[in-house]
């Protein structure tokens, strides 16, 4: 009798073990790294990202505010350390500051970081809660420092509403960091501008390559696409790039500005392939997990959520996702033609 209870107090431990065992993919990656859409909506119609006229998933189609608690949660139990809210905007979601007044609750729990990527229309209503949730960084997107192009780029974005957000972050404590695309013949010319005045502001600068997502026209796509190559080069004829050994297991590689100490990003999806380090998943709106932002491969969480109550199962459907993980994208830009490309707009997967 004492050997059974010893045998099945064995079994109980190796079942705990594998209920608790962090992510990790077939190629031995750790996924530690959760970004999750929480709306299809946003308050722009930026030319890279959606089309002008969308048409957004019905609200029933969503998930509920607590569902992608749960959701999340089970992605925090099994190791992820790092939760970025996401959309279309996240911040145009009802309701929005309750989920993260929820998942605050992980910080120090097992999450490590709770934050965002924000157009910064909304900045300026939520900052201040915001920072009382724990978030210490937010990422905003801007492309252009210019009020009349950046009508043109979003279509129905003020640039004065996003400084005005900017400013209120930053005023609750939280930390900015801006990302760019880059656009060939739309900022090519404001490159040096962004960069003063991301240092002027002690704001860290990213910038990004426009990626083939979204059904835009493959000539649309070509005549946006400026390498960062040519981009970095630039720089470095007026500036000196210091790499820096850091990285958040994610796409950017960063440099230190020697002249001003700020730090710049490159995201480089096309002419630099950063998928071996990748630790991270994109859940969306609508409960699918999509392993690679580049590859049409999703999982179904949705159905084991709303199908059963209990979380193991849940978790072994999370588990099932990553073990088909692909090693990376097929973005291509080469040969004067898009390859890899993927007809979902960016604003379905997330950010």
């Amino acid at each position: 009798m004492e050997a059974l209870r010893s045998d099945l107090s064995l079994a109980n431990a190796e079942v705990t073990r594998s209920a608790t065992a962090p992510l990790v993919d077939p190629f031995d990656r750790a996924i530690s790294y959760l970004r999750v859409s929480v709306t299809d909506r946003c308050d722009f119609r930026c030319t890279y990202c959606m089309a002008e006229h969308m048409e957004f998933l019905p609200k029933r189609d969503l998930l509920t505010l607590e569902e992608l608690d749960r959701l999340c949660s089970a992605f925090i139990d099994l190791g992820v350390r790092k939760l970025r809210v996401t959309g279309g905007e996240p911040l145009v979601r009802r309701g929005i500051m309750d989920f993260f007044r929820a998942m605050s609750r992980h910080l120090g729990r097992g999450l490590e970081e709770l934050t965002l990527t924000t157009n910064g229309s909304q900045l300026a209503r939520f900052a201040r809660e915001l920072g009382d949730c724990g978030v210490r960084r937010v990422n905003v997107s801007l492309d252009t420092l210019d009020p009349d192009r950046f009508t043109q780029i979003t279509r129905w974005g003020r640039l004065p509403q996003v400084m005005e957000g900017i400013a209120a972050a930053k005023a609750a404590g939280i930390r900015v960091k801006i990302n760019t695309v880059a656009l060939k013949g739309f900022n090519e010319d404001e490159l040096f501008r962004l960069i003063d005045w991301s240092a002027g502001e002690d704001q860290d600068l990213t910038f990004i390559e426009v990626m083939p997502m979204g059904d835009m026209g493959e000539q649309e796509r070509l005549g946006q696409y400026w390498p960062l190559s040519d981009l970095r080069r630039r720089i470095e004829e007026r500036l000196t790039l210091v790499a820096l050994s850091e990285t958040s297991g994610g796409p950017a590689r960063y440099f230190r500005v020697s002249e001003t100490g700020q730090k710049i990003g490159f995201i480089t999806p096309l002419t630099h392939n950063f998928c071996e380090s990748c630790n991270r998943v994109r859940l969306t709106c609508t409960g699918e997990l999509f392993m690679c932002l580049g590859q049409q491969n999703r999982a179904d969480l949705r159905s084991p959520l709303r199908t059963s109550p209990d979380d193991s199962v849940l978790r072994g459907a999370i588990r099932e996702a990553i073990a088909h993980k692909p090693r990376g994208h097929d973005f291509d830009y080469s040969r004067r033609r898009v390859a890899g490309k993927m007809d979902r707009f960016m604003s379905h997967t997330g950010g």
